[in-house]
């Protein structure tokens, strides 16, 4: 069994301000997601500096607002209904990829139109540059003590750990790691070495959208589900399954229309 490393969610006080490592998370996530954009700039002549900040400035608009407005919706409406202003208190936890997705292509449209580029084409470009933030994420969740595995049914099991956040001290599955791992680092690397070659339009999103639900569903049979959700279906479906399992159903159908069409949107300089 591993030992939970107690990391102080606080990563730094400045005075009566409070940094948290979720914060900082986030703040490593779209650093990296800048730094790789500004990378895959400069293979295309229709990509400069300032559209790649904006990109990114959008795009973490939508994160933010989506993610933290999704999770609301989809998993805490009760408590959000007995305390409304604890949806602004985005630094104790709590996003919904499937909200912080959707935030993303509403920013995204609106980038779009500013810029006059095709929804597809920006969404093949930042689609790779996605993953590295949902790992970051996925650290915040782990050194915050939320959104921890299922217990471990075997003994022997060598990576089980104790969440000190656990009331019920079980030795749980560290999922939030292994999501780090699969949705996170495991994708980005699929994603990245697919799309260093021209892809048609639609190819890379529609990798992106396969890749992640497949993800996401296998992993959770490892997480636990929130407790107030339970299971939602047949004993055993979870609402994280349920909402990743149209993103898998699109992502072929994508996949399978864009090599159909074989629109390529860029080539190698």
């Amino acid at each position: 069994m591993l030992t939970y490393p107690n990391i102080d969610p606080v990563a730094l006080h400045l005075g009566p301000v409070s940094i948290h490592w979720y914060g900082v998370m986030y703040l490593l996530a779209f650093l990296c997601a800048w730094g790789l954009a500004t990378y895959r700039a400069k293979q295309r002549d229709s990509w400069n500096s300032e559209m790649i900040s904006d990109l990114i400035f959008y795009g973490a608009l939508g994160v933010i607002l989506g993610g933290r407005i999704g999770y609301v919706l989809f998993y805490e409406f009760d408590q959000f209904l007995a305390n409304p202003v604890w949806l602004f208190q985005v630094w104790t936890g709590g996003m919904s990829f499937h909200g912080g997705f959707i935030g993303v292509i509403l920013a995204m449209i609106f980038w779009c139109r500013k810029y006059h580029k095709s929804w597809f084409e920006t969404l093949d470009f930042i689609a790779p540059c996605v993953p590295t933030g949902l790992m970051f994420g996925r650290f915040g969740n782990f050194i915050g003590g939320e959104l921890y595995g299922r217990a471990v049914t075997n003994p022997d099991y060598p990576f089980g750990m104790i969440f000190p956040t656990d009331p019920l001290h079980l030795v749980r599955h560290p999922s939030q790691i292994y999501q780090a791992m699969c949705e996170g680092l495991l994708l980005f690397i699929i994603l990245w070495f697919f799309s260093r070659k021209p892809r048609p339009r639609m190819a890379v999103s529609a990798v992106f959208l396969m890749g992640y639900g497949v993800a996401r569903f296998f992993m959770e049979f490892f997480r636990e589900p929130d407790a107030d959700q339970g299971y939602i279906l047949f004993g055993w479906v979870t609402k994280g399954q349920i909402l990743s399992f149209p993103m898998i159903i699109i992502g072929v159908i994508l996949l399978w229309y864009a090599y159909q069409r074989k629109q390529y949107d860029w080539r190698l300089k």
